[in-house]
């Protein structure tokens, strides 16, 4: 008995990190078929970027209400929901032709962002905290990996069927996870109290949306220019509104008060910094791979192959998530944050010293990924032993937009930099100079997420000490 359950264990576990991992793929997918999207689907360059902008809004939008809805109402439910819903939109895109069919199939796929905390508020309710922390590092860790895949199978897809073969592999894969989780997965008990904060998942919307858009779409607006400004003015005033009637609302959508105390308030800062991390690797190293070689550290990897020199790093990923599972049960999550932002501060701070060459590319890359494995599984597991087990799906619903909206500064940021600094050989690139600062930027980046770690203090109990 005791042998099945544990195999029951395992495949949920497995079924779940394999959610995630498909879930966290769709941002990057499409990403590296950007330039060929307006001849495909008939449309300019600045419209076909909406096909980024859209699947990160709704995914910012829809995730605390998605994760609240779980913790109310059921997490296999939402979970479910959340599947179908990234389904639907892959055979919308699939199906119908033109680029609004492709719009809104890509705001429908959005909303799987949920499915990493819904999951890992299943986790937390369904095995062992020991095979929590095990999949909970898992799940983290396909994050990375994903967002890596999906930069590298793109181009494959495309090339072997077109671009509705991409949506067809998203909606094929996600339509046999649905079957599985309806099958394999029980249902989660759910939270007291039955109550649904509208006006606060209304002003977090607007709030959100304005957010993201000033982030994502200054690049284009300018970042001084009216709609840029005003929609971050608008998104600062919804949000002190918002917080205002959460802190008064008995069942609020997010409970603000315990979002801004200690230990989640710094493991939320410090997911953010660890993030911004990731996605700087990412961009870094697709930057490296491109760059012709008079730029200075530019390696003339051709487009279809550049994914493969982040590889490594989502394949360390995947192999040390077990590791740092590991570590999280034997001496706490916070030293395995501890552990992980300072390997990737380490890691980038090795880069921008040596590179140029595809060796010490492919090796700084994988040294991040090292240190996003142990990063990335301790900062839920913190939030999950931080938390009343009625609100894990949503507390980790809001730590997965502040790495969302970390990956939208990240994105923007760095194509700020390539305007200011753009390399003498080829504007489309940075200088050799704007390289290592970004480079020493993402270090300091994990020193700050470094920082945060050794000053948490855990929950007493719950975490070892």
């Amino acid at each position: 008995m005791k042998s099945e359950s544990e195999r029951h264990e395992r495949m949920v576990v497995a079924l779940l990190a394999a959610c995630g991992m498909l879930t966290s793929l769709q941002f990057t997918l499409i990403v590296p078929l950007l330039p060929l999207i307006p001849d495909l689907l008939d449309t300019t360059a600045a419209d076909a970027s909406w096909l980024i902008t859209v699947t990160l809004l709704t995914g910012v939008v829809g995730t605390p209400m998605v994760t609240r809805l779980a913790d109310l109402h059921g997490r296999r439910l939402m979970l479910l929901v959340s599947m179908g819903l990234l389904v639907l939109g892959s055979v919308i895109a699939a199906v119908i032709p033109g680029f609004g069919a492709a719009l809104v199939g890509r705001a429908l796929q959005g909303f799987g962002t949920a499915v990493v905390p819904i999951g890992i508020g299943l986790l937390s309710a369904l095995v062992s905290r020991r095979r929590a922390v095990l999949g909970i590092a898992l799940m983290s860790a396909t994050l990375g990996m994903g967002s890596a895949l999906g930069l590298v199978l793109a181009g494959p897809l495309l090339q072997w069927g077109g671009l509705s073969t991409v949506f067809w592999c998203s909606a094929i894969v996600g339509g046999v996870f649905c079957i599985l989780i309806r099958w394999r997965i029980a249902e989660a008990p759910t939270g007291g109290s039955h109550t649904f904060d509208l006006i606060g998942a209304a002003l977090l919307t607007v709030a959100l949306t304005a957010l993201l858009l000033a982030i994502s779409r200054g690049q284009y607006w300018g970042w001084t220019g009216s709609p840029t400004l005003t929609l971050a003015f608008l998104a600062l005033v919804t949000l002190v509104v918002w917080m205002l009637w959460e802190r008064r609302h008995p069942a609020p959508l997010i409970d603000v008060r315990t979002a801004m105390r200690a230990p989640i308030l710094p493991i939320n800062i410090a997911s953010f910094f660890a993030t911004f991390g990731m996605y700087a690797n990412h961009l870094l190293t697709t930057q490296e791979a491109l760059a012709p070689a008079s730029t200075g550290y530019g390696l003339e990897v051709a487009t279809a192959a550049a994914g493969t020199l982040l590889l490594p790093s989502a394949l360390t990923m995947i192999l040390l998530a077990p590791l740092a599972a590991r570590v999280i049960n034997r001496f706490g999550g916070r030293r395995a944050l501890l552990l992980g932002s300072a390997t990737m501060a380490a890691a980038f701070l090795f880069r921008m010293l040596f590179h140029g060459g595809v060796l010490s590319v492919v090796i700084g890359s994988a040294l991040v990924g090292a240190g996003v494995a142990f990063a990335f599984a301790a900062m839920p597991s913190l939030i999950t032993a931080s938390v009343p087990g009625d609100e894990v799906s949503t507390a980790n619903g809001l730590n997965s937009v502040i790495r969302t909206l970390s990956g939208a500064v990240a994105s923007a940021l760095f194509a700020f930099v390539i305007a200011a600094l753009p390399s003498s050989v080829d504007p489309a690139f940075l200088s050799e100079p704007a390289l290592q600062l970004s480079l020493g930027f993402a270090s300091l980046c994990g020193v700050v997420t470094a920082v945060f770690a050794a000053f948490l203090r855990p929950p007493p109990n719950k975490e070892p000490s």
